[in-house]
């Protein structure tokens, strides 16, 4: 807690304003609640707390520049909520899913979706891998550097309809980390992959974001198995619960 409270949010750059427009009172209350409820409960590090607004909140509002509109959204990883709940501040045309494992995090996402009154999403508590065949597959996965593009691909690109993409935030190592991971990107499905700098005039950095294309196949074939198979299981559940 010392170093918490020697670290004082600072407060909100005047871009900020541009960025979340009506939902700043909202991004502020969000920043708040990071830097008390989340520092408190070990859901980010003391010494982030000076940097939330240009190197968390802001870096992860501007992805909303990749995002087409009215899609269906599922943040994988989404630990505190970057970058699901920037994204659904300044979006509220789409449809969010904040997927996460922990439940201690989980926790605190859905007590930060009630008091923001973020109705458009939704949190579900569970891994990637697990929630296959249940979770409906979406258009957009976004990620934030939870792990090295090939895994979180392996990961995330299952999750997605057909012809879907998935946005990961990345720092300067995304170039590297893209020309690394092609190949196990092709085997998943993906047809073609990218670098993109979001909030460029905005944000200093601009964020970088390496988007991810796939074909009808995502995740290739071997999970194109698995989503039949878990699909079948989930009517079989179904159907038992109506017998009953």
């Amino acid at each position: 807690m010392t170093d918490a409270v020697s670290s004082p949010l600072p407060p909100a750059p005047e871009v900020a304003r541009e960025v979340f427009g009506d939902r700043f009172e909202d991004a502020v209350r969000y920043a708040e609640l990071l830097a008390e409820v989340g520092v408190r409960r070990g859901l980010i590090g003391p010494r982030e707390v000076p940097r939330l607004w240009e190197r968390h909140l802001l870096n992860c509002a501007v992805l909303s520049e990749v995002v087409p509109d009215g899609v269906t959204v599922c943040d994988v990883g989404s630990g505190a909520g970057l970058p699901g709940v920037p994204l659904a501040l300044v979006r509220q045309d789409l449809r969010i899913t904040l997927l996460e494992p922990l439940l201690r995090r989980t926790t605190f996402l859905q007590e930060v979706v009630e008091l923001l009154g973020l109705d458009h999403v939704s949190v579900v508590r569970g891994r990637a891998e697990e929630v296959l065949g249940s979770l409906s597959p979406v258009h957009v996965v976004t990620a934030r550097a939870v792990a090295p593009l090939d895994r979180l691909a392996g990961w995330g690109v299952p999750l997605l309809r057909p012809y879907g993409e998935m946005l990961a935030l990345k720092g300067d190592t995304a170039e590297e980390e893209l020309k690394t991971a092609r190949s196990a990107l092709q085997k998943l499905g993906a047809v073609d992959a990218s670098v993109l700098r979001a909030g460029e005039g905005l944000v200093e950095p601009a964020a970088t974001v390496v988007r991810v294309e796939v074909g009808e196949s995502p995740g290739g074939v071997r999970f194109a198995a698995k989503r039949a198979k878990a699909a079948r299981a989930g009517r079989s559940r179904s159907a038992a619960r109506r017998r009953r």
